[in-house]
């Protein structure tokens, strides 16, 4: 089997402030996350290694926000408030796009598994490679 076509996607938040790129499969499969930080935030889960991901500006106006064991980095922008992108508890050494920040987002065009973060503890394996 042929590994999938990566392609560089474009994201950013709502005002524009904040832009990155994210190299990533062409037709990549999201993931739906149920705790209470991915519901709230409506996120759909791209995780995409370091080396992969490129934060193209408005690093002066992100602000981060961590709780819990503080592992990971919840960044959003400071001034329309969304979560581009943060560093997942799971993957603390790879960014995770939001999915629905990229420019060519389209629900209707890619697979998305769920996850039961509601149980985290119990169930980080079966997205942890």
């Amino acid at each position: 089997m042929s590994e999938q076509q990566e392609i560089t996607h474009a994201g950013g938040c709502h005002c524009g402030r904040v832009r990155f790129e994210a190299v990533a499969p062409k037709d990549y499969e999201g993931i739906y996350c149920n705790c209470s930080m991915c519901t709230k935030k409506g996120i759909i889960h791209l995780i995409v290694s370091k080396d992969k991901f490129k934060l193209l500006k408005g690093e002066d106006i992100l602000s981060l926000y961590t709780f819990n064991t503080g592992i990971a980095k919840h960044y959003f922008c400071s001034k329309c408030g969304i979560c581009p992108y943060y560093i997942p508890r799971s993957h603390p050494n790879d960014i995770d796009v939001n999915a629905r920040c990229l420019d060519d987002f389209d629900i209707t065009k890619i697979k998305i598994s769920d996850f039961d973060g509601k149980n985290w503890e119990d169930q980080v394996h079966k997205i942890q490679n």
